[in-house]
């Protein structure tokens, strides 16, 4: 398992499609809205989580098709399928590689970016955390989409009208925590919520995406 999250993390990298890509597009979208919304700082802090975790989301969902394309492309899939180690244990890797380089990356650059917006200080640590917790659940749930598109010719399109419903509750919730972070509310409620939905994905979605896997190589 090991040699295959490595394998995937250099496939991710020398592919084109991994952090450097995620990264830049969070960017755009930070250095962009107080364009669009106008200098105002108190409006700017006020919107800061929605707008980080908005990027975020769609940053992770440029790299989605890639994760099953690939090795569907060079026969590797039919390999990996077919090989000793559990179907649904080769896609909780394929998820971890894509968290490792393309949530990752953006969980590290949020308060960084958060300057732009003004986020108040107090709210960095909320920040982290919600995308620390939350973007989990968006690369479980992205290779489930991915899986279901596999094989398919421009799938890319369909894949994020297939994902983009599933990731509004870790969008909501996610934000959530993060504003009431900020504003010195009570987070436990947006904490739970959170923490259970990525929870939830983890310990079922492979097994689903194992099963469209398996359908879709026949």
């Amino acid at each position: 398992m090991i040699a295959l999250l490595l394998r995937d993390l250099k496939i991710a990298v020398r592919a084109g499609g991994g952090f450097g890509l995620g990264l830049a597009f969070f960017l755009i979208v930070v250095v962009l809205v107080p364009f669009s919304v106008g200098p105002q700082s108190s409006l700017l802090a006020s919107i800061a989580p929605g707008i980080l975790w908005l990027g975020a989301l769609l940053a992770c969902l440029l790299s989605l098709d890639r994760i099953f394309a690939l090795d569907f492309e060079d026969g590797s899939l039919d390999l990996l399928a077919t090989s000793p180690l559990p179907l649904e244990g080769i896609v909780s890797v394929k998820a971890a590689a894509h968290w490792l380089t393309s949530a990752l990356p953006l969980v590290i650059a949020a308060p960084f970016l958060a300057l732009m917006l003004n986020l108040p200080a107090a709210g960095y640590f909320w920040i982290v955390l919600s995308l620390l917790l939350g973007t989990p659940a968006l690369s479980v749930i992205g290779t489930f989409g991915a899986a279901l598109t596999v094989g398919l010719k421009r799938g890319g399109l369909l894949l994020s009208i297939l994902v983009l419903p599933l990731y509004v509750p870790t969008l909501i919730f996610g934000a959530e925590l993060a504003r009431r972070g900020v504003n010195g509310m009570d987070t436990q409620t947006p904490l739970l919520m959170l923490a259970g939905i990525t929870f939830a994905t983890i310990a079922l979605l492979p097994f689903a995406s194992a099963a469209v896997i398996r359908i879709n190589l026949r």
